[in-house]
């Protein structure tokens, strides 16, 4: 073998030193880059699930593409990429690129939705199809995201003190997502828009990268000499199954407490904002802990073995608070004087569930790599196997519980079935130091079987105290403590997209309840909405022939739908299985028994997906969706739905939408009502009152000027065949077409000086959800109604009939506090 000459050792010496003086900078950098990443992801699955859809299966497709792309960069870099290229040069490079494929992306994104809504269909062939244009636009980015930390790992050295720091490099990229995560959540899309908040990830991305090519002209690099580049060597494997497995149950049990607390804080797009903040903290605390600690210990397998030990207990102390505990803190976040203080609230019992389970993840992935390094080794190479590994993991674990396990057998079981599977990964990690993979050692073929035992009996007393999800959590979420103690449970099941139930009071009503809320019941002012909402769609066209009703619910609105004699077909899009399924079927006496109608198809999808992709056309479209404040439900108030919806009716078709003032604040009623009436100008609300104050509205929009023929309208109801829809609305206390017509409270004309300041929630935007977010436990419906109104007028120009009819239909019509309509 050649000495080396003393030039070279002197490089060798100055390089190592400047090497090890750049690397807390590198770390900084490393920071940006993670921020950027997560708020990439964040842009772009909110650009991509308006365009494919965001049901359980379009999100899983996201979400698997996503994490297969980081999961190749990481596994293809070392082996496409010469270790003799400088890795700063390469790192600036992967983050110009990963810049530029953001801003094609965001302005290429129109042509997509094009491609994708001219070819889409249904059935296996939409799902190939939305796999596709996932992978063509999260992949290449990603697979550069999944390379940059292996590219940048090959500045430093396989020696226990150059292991650590890539512990410290993944730590300072997660810690740069959790700023990422809070900066896109609670200010760049509340505050802008998706280009703003696309504009900022670019200018990470180039800040990262003019600072790294500056770093690699300063500094030199010689490579390594050539060492162990062969792949998993004898009796390593069963560490990568070890992480393997950490990564599967993380992101699973990331997935599962997801929907427990967003039930039991309001499922906001600040509560995932802070869920997925708390997560990855605990993360980089602990990839940090386990980096600080790796260069010091002899034997990191054992390490790696006991933090998976201890995660079986952490994982069960999060089971158990967020069942057991959490649900029943004396809370009532109703008497709370601002959101800021429900959100701290919020922060703490986050903090105290699952943080300490995320540390321990967080550990793993530094305690991996110091048990599988091998001096001389390529950094990227071991970096870029751990990291697969890891990745492979977490895309089986998010998609296994989203797709299969919560609503195959239960979030109760699944997290038990988890627990099993950490204690699995234990026996692994420990097994490499069983069969000697550490000390050349074996263990006696008794001693490993007392282990086993131990961990198994260890791993059955944790998984007993798995308990059921609460019926109460399910039913009332954030108001469990304080309401629902005497109900009675008639039903409870755990979905692909939502935890659903069916209570009765004691006086009778039946309550259907979903995000951890009622949504719909046979109460009088919910069913007086309901089927207001249902008679209007099919009253006001001349022909509704087929109808398209979004939201199924309680079954109520499409009930009402379905019992119009001139009916042809009815079309329910519902995104959650078991709510037509079974949910509908429990209100069938309220109804009309509307999933068993002959005429009535119903489609598991997103209402807004199911419009953009289906060619046909209709005469009325209704709908009804969750909560404004429910994470994705704006994507169904924008200015761009209201156009899909426009451009699938036919002549004469009519819009209705729901819009309710409790639970809310001005603001979002504003952008609401302020978007609908932009798409229709011609537009205009009836409201449902409770004893004459305001509790909710229905919007009613026609491409052309409506004009209502009362007579008419009263004509058909007096008809033989309209007479189960007479009895319908005498039901809720509507015994004529002037009754009906009476709810009327304004058109665009009378609402334009209170709507002239509203934010229009746009697709690029979505505005709403961050207005109602902050207000989902406010009551303040008859103050807006009444500031909704104030300009209100008698409509001269929407009723036509006898002098009589309009005479009566003038006296009825009441704004709040005032006289007959003038």
């Amino acid at each position: 073998m050649r000495e080396m000459s003393l030039n070279e050792v002197a490089a060798q010496e100055t390089s190592s030193l400047t090497s090890g003086r750049i690397l807390p900078l590198l770390l900084i950098m490393f920071v940006g880059s993670g921020c950027s990443a997560l708020i990439y992801e964040i842009v772009w699955f909110q650009l991509l699930e308006l365009v494919i859809g965001s049901s359980t299966v379009s999100l899983g497709i996201l979400l698997g593409t996503f994490m297969g792309g980081m999961c190749l960069g990481s596994l293809l870099f070392p082996r496409l990429v010469s270790r003799t290229r400088h890795p700063l040069r390469v790192y600036a490079f992967m983050e110009l690129g990963i810049g530029a494929i953001g801003l094609a992306l965001l302005f290429g994104m129109p042509l997509i939705s094009g491609v994708y809504t001219a070819w889409a269909g249904s059935g296996v062939a939409s799902m190939m199809l939305r796999g596709i244009i996932a992978g063509i636009c999260l992949l290449p980015p990603t697979l550069l995201m999944g390379a940059t930390l292996p590219a940048i790992s090959r500045w430093v050295e396989t020696t226990p003190s150059g292991i650590s720091w890539l512990g410290f490099f993944y730590g300072g990229n997660i810690g740069g997502a959790v700023i990422g995560s809070l900066l896109a959540g609670f200010y760049l899309m509340r505050v802008h828009d998706i280009s703003t908040t696309t504009f900022a990830a670019v200018g990470l991305n180039i800040a990262v990268a003019l600072v790294s090519l500056g770093l690699a002209k300063s500094t030199p690099y010689t490579a390594a000499a050539g060492g162990l580049e062969a792949g998993i060597a004898s009796g390593l494997w069963p560490i990568y199954v070890s992480i393997a497995l950490s990564g599967l149950t993380a992101l699973a049990s990331e997935v599962i407490w997801t929907r427990l607390l967003s039930l039991l804080y309001g499922a906001t797009v600040y509560t995932f904002s802070l869920i997925l903040a708390v997560f990855l903290v605990g993360l980089g605390l602990g990839s940090t802990g386990g980096s600080a600690l790796s260069h010091q210990m002899k034997r990191p397998r054992v390490a790696l073995a006991w933090c998976q030990i201890l995660l079986c207990a952490t994982m069960a102390w999060a089971a158990y608070m967020l069942t057991e505990s959490l649900p029943w803190w004396p809370i009532d976040p109703s008497i709370s004087s601002t959101p800021l203080f429900t959100m701290q609230l919020d922060l703490v019992r986050t903090l105290w569930a699952i943080l300490p389970a995320a540390i321990l993840w967080g550990a793993s992935f530094p305690l991996a790599l110091a048990a599988v390094a091998s001096r001389g080794q390529d950094p990227a190479r071991l970096v870029g196997g751990v990291y697969a590994a890891n990745t492979l993991g977490a895309i089986v674990g998010s998609l296994g519980a989203s797709l299969v396990l919560v609503a195959w057998i239960g979030s109760q079981h699944s997290q038990q079935a988890l627990i099993v599977l950490c204690a699995l990964s234990a026996l692994f990690a420990s097994g490499a130091t069983a069969f000697g993979a550490e000390s050349g050692k074996t263990l006696s073929k008794y001693a490993l079987t007392v282990s086993i035992l131990i961990i198994a009996g260890y791993t059955e007393l944790l998984v007993a105290t798995v308990h059921p999800l609460p019926a109460r959590l399910v039913e009332y979420g954030r108001f469990a403590p304080v309401r629902g103690a005497t109900n009675k449970l008639i039903y409870m099941g755990e979905g692909l997209t939502a935890s659903v139930a069916v209570s009765d009071l004691p006086d009778g009503i039946r309550n259907y309840h979903n995000a951890g809320k009622v949504q719909a019941s046979s109460d009088p002012a919910d069913m007086r909405l309901q089927r207001m909402l249902g008679h209007l769609t099919t009253l006001i066209p001349e022909n509704p022939n087929r109808i398209l009703v979004i939201g199924c619910g309680a079954g109520v609105t499409a009930g009402a739908v379905s019992i119009e004699p001139r009916l042809q077909k009815e079309t329910i899009a519902e995104i959650e299985p078991l709510v037509p399924k079974v949910v509908s079927t429990y209100f069938a006496e309220h109804n009309f028994d509307v999933v068993r109608n002959p005429k009535v198809e119903v489609r598991v999808d997103d209402g807004r997906h199911y419009l953009l992709t289906s060619k046909e056309k209709f005469d009325g479209i209704t709908s009804d969706p969750l909560d404004p404040w429910v994470k994705g439900a704006a994507a169904l108030y924008t200015r761009e739905f209201f156009e899909i919806a426009k451009q699938h009716l036919n002549p004469g078709g009519v819009v209705t939408q729901f819009v309710q003032l409790y639970e809310s604040n001005e603001a979002a009623v504003k952008s609401e009502i302020a978007t609908f009436l932009e798409a229709f100008p011609n537009g205009m609300v009836f409201a449902n009152t409770i004893n004459g104050q305001g509790y909710d509205v229905v919007l009613v929009g026609q491409a052309e000027p409506t004009r209502i023929d009362v007579d008419k309208m009263q004509a058909r109801l007096n008809s033989p065949e309209f007479a189960r829809m007479k009895q319908s609305l005498s039901e809720i206390g509507i015994y004529s077409a002037v009754d009906l017509l009476a709810t009327y409270a304004g058109d665009a004309n009378d609402l334009k000086p209170w709507t002239q300041d509203a934010s229009i929630n746009r697709d690029r935007n979505m505005r709403l959800q961050y207005l109602a977010g902050l207000s989902l436990n406010t009551y303040k419906a008859d103050p807006i109604y009444i500031n909704m109104t104030a300009h209100s007028r008698y409509p001269e120009n929407l009723f036509t009939g006898s002098q009589q009819t309009l005479e009566a239909i003038r006296r009825a019509i009441r704004f709040p506090a005032s006289s007959p309509a003038k």
